[in-house]
């Protein structure tokens, strides 16, 4: 479907579903913790970690840190290590998201420099 309307991000990336597009931009952009989940998925993007990590790396509280986990795990953008709410389970980014990460960079760099 090359040429086609499909959301692409760069001239390299793959087409991007725009229903996936939507969703990040709603998650990361258009709600007030979206900063603050856009910020976790760049830092798990290098490397997996555990919620309380997640808050010491980026000054954040624990229960805060848990609240956007929620969020991103509800709506498939990351994925455990173990069970949801097991004591520290790992956090990664979820495959498809992985995939399509292009579109994660594009977001940070238009909306992550604050």
């Amino acid at each position: 479907m090359r040429g086609a309307s499909t959301g692409r991000v760069g001239s390299d990336s793959p087409p991007v579903d725009p229903a996936f597009k939507r969703l990040l931009m709603y998650l990361l952009v258009g709600t007030k913790g979206g900063f603050n989940r856009l910020q976790i998925m760049k830092l798990i993007q290098d490397e997996p970690l555990n919620p309380n990590k997640i808050g010491e790396k980026l000054n954040l509280d624990y229960k805060t840190v848990q609240h956007h986990l929620k969020i991103l795990r509800e709506n498939s953008i990351v994925v455990t290590s173990s069970p949801s709410g097991t004591y520290g389970a790992m956090y990664f980014l979820a495959p498809f998201v992985e995939k399509n990460i292009s579109l994660v960079d594009e977001i940070w760099a238009r909306f992550g420099k604050r």
